[in-house]
């Protein structure tokens, strides 16, 4: 179990050192992930290694969310002040990037003359 929580923050480790080296705008822990899957992909052994560890990990990821709930509660002085406007910018927020969404989507398949994905103009058929 030391072993592959080794090899997960070796990756995370290996990846910050490069995206602050490189001044990448990306992540270090990002790029340690993907450098990770890289990993996997070319080497099916490590998955194979790993496996157990991360299905633990994964079982319980809830818990990671333990940080944000301590944070809640130490600033909810701050939450009662300012929540309305933090939920009414989350929720317009929300909204619009689900607006944007769409409209990409639609100017895409307009522009690539794909009014309809296939699969939907066969269900209509029927």
């Amino acid at each position: 179990m030391i072993q592959t929580l080794a090899i997960i923050l070796g990756f995370q480790l290996v990846g910050e050192i490069a995206s602050r080296a490189l001044a990448l705008p990306l992540p270090g822990p990002v790029l340690g992930l993907m450098l990770l899957v890289l990993a996997l992909v070319l080497r099916p052994p490590l998955a194979a290694h790993i496996r157990a560890v991360t299905q633990g990990l994964l079982a319980h990821l809830s818990l990671f969310f333990v940080p944000a709930g301590v944070g809640i509660v130490a600033h909810l002085d701050l939450l009662r002040a300012h929540g309305i406007g933090l939920a009414a910018a989350l929720a317009g927020s929300t909204v619009l990037a689900i607006a944007a969404g769409a409209l990409a989507f639609t100017w895409v398949a307009h522009w690539t003359r794909q009014e309809e994905p296939e699969a939907l103009r066969d269900q209509g058929r029927e």
